[in-house]
């Protein structure tokens, strides 16, 4: 993160309301994560507020809940935004040098804030790929170092990936880890034992890096065909065939029991199936705020949490969250007693989540950008 902070009064003119509205949205979400509110909800005696609370939760294994498609969502929005990044550099007069360089720097600063979180939570230096920002360093600098070459290049170089990682885990050849889609039995088990150097690491494999390159490279795509000069017909059109082709790939290979959906090794099935529903996201976005006009204004809630998502992320990952929270809960208590324990913890993470929101909004309001 720059230790200068970066001042602008605005997003970019020429913009695409609906990127900074999806990037914007996938934080708030995360946001909400991170003061609880989901776990809270579970307890609540409702059959349907239960189910709703249960999308926001990862499925245990094979499957696919809601909350399974918002790193998807987050990795992905950072290969759509990479081609207007690079495009505002360019008409700033930025050489193609400094450009690659800050790319560089980007990704090294991601994989040391990712690791960073890993070494606060743990308390000692621990070198592990998966949570987002550490993931996100590597699906970042290669969607950006290919982020020129042809459409058809792009596309098979992650198709190419994704058969790889998929025979990889099917013929791994180590006695015990050789179970592809059977939890800590699998390759993704065997690297994070090895990096972590332990006998059982975590259920979220180190190897999610590689498998999920597909995401931001496939958003990358879909930035370089929201730039272009093509109808807001056709854009629409192709983000639709991509996105229901994708899906049908994903559950295709899941329901004919060749590859299930498994979010917590990323495989194949899974990254083509949350790929689909992803880029569908985008084309309801970009039909529903840029072409209808229809959310413009609503949009602005989200986008305030966009414009500063990084430095969000940070703040209640380090326990931002968790400090609002100390000093509502009192409040909570005394106000909402009545209501019993699972109404103040709601109370509680409703009045974090806004105090969360209110942080970017007063950055916003005074023009501060905090990028990297």
């Amino acid at each position: 993160m720059n230790a200068n902070t970066q001042i602008m009064s605005s997003p970019a003119p020429g913009r695409v309301t609906s990127v900074d509205f999806f990037r914007g949205f996938t934080m708030f979400l995360l946001a909400g994560e991170s003061t609880h509110l989901y776990a809270h909800l579970l307890n609540v005696d409702s059959g349907v507020v239960q189910f709703l609370a249960n999308q926001f939760h990862h499925h245990e294994w094979h499957g696919l809940h809601f909350w399974d498609l918002i790193q998807p969502f987050f990795m992905f929005i950072v290969g759509v935004a990479i081609p207007f990044a690079v495009a505002n550099r360019i008409k700033k007069g930025e050489s193609n040098r400094t450009i690659t360089l800050h790319a560089f720097k980007r990704a090294f600063l991601l994989l040391f804030f990712g690791w960073a979180l890993y070494f606060i939570d743990a308390g000692k230096l621990v070198f592990r790929f998966q949570n987002v920002l550490a993931q996100l360093s590597v699906t970042y600098l290669v969607a950006f170092l290919i982020r020129n070459k042809s459409f058809k290049f792009q596309l098979i170089f992650t198709l190419i990936i994704l058969l790889l990682i998929d025979l990889a885990y099917r013929f791994f050849p180590v006695e015990g880890f050789n179970h592809p889609w059977v939890n800590f039995e699998n390759l993704g088990a065997w690297v994070n034992n090895k990096i972590e150097g332990v006998d059982k690491a975590s259920t979220w494999a180190t190897l999610n890096c590689v498998s999920t390159i597909a995401h931001t490279v496939w958003g990358v795509l879909c930035g370089k065909l929201l730039m272009s000069d093509k109808p807001a017909k056709i854009k629409i059109r192709t983000l639709l065939i991509a996105g229901v082709s994708s899906l049908i790939i994903g559950y295709s290979l899941d329901l004919l029991n060749i590859t299930p959906i498994i979010k917590k090794i990323a495989t194949v099935s899974f990254v083509f199936a949350s790929g689909g529903w992803t880029i569908l996201a985008l084309a309801f976005c970009y039909w529903l705020i840029d072409v209808k006009k229809l959310f413009t204004k609503g949009s602005r809630f989200f986008i305030i949490v966009g414009m500063n998502s990084i430095f969000i992320y940070l703040f209640f990952e380090i326990g931002g969250a968790s400090f609002i929270s100390r000093i509502i809960t009192p409040f909570s208590k005394l106000f909402f007693s009545w209501g019993g324990d699972t109404t103040v913890k709601i109370i509680t993470s409703l009045g974090v989540w806004a105090a969360l929101w209110y942080l970017c909004y007063w950055l916003y309001k005074n023009k501060m950008f905090i990028k990297i």
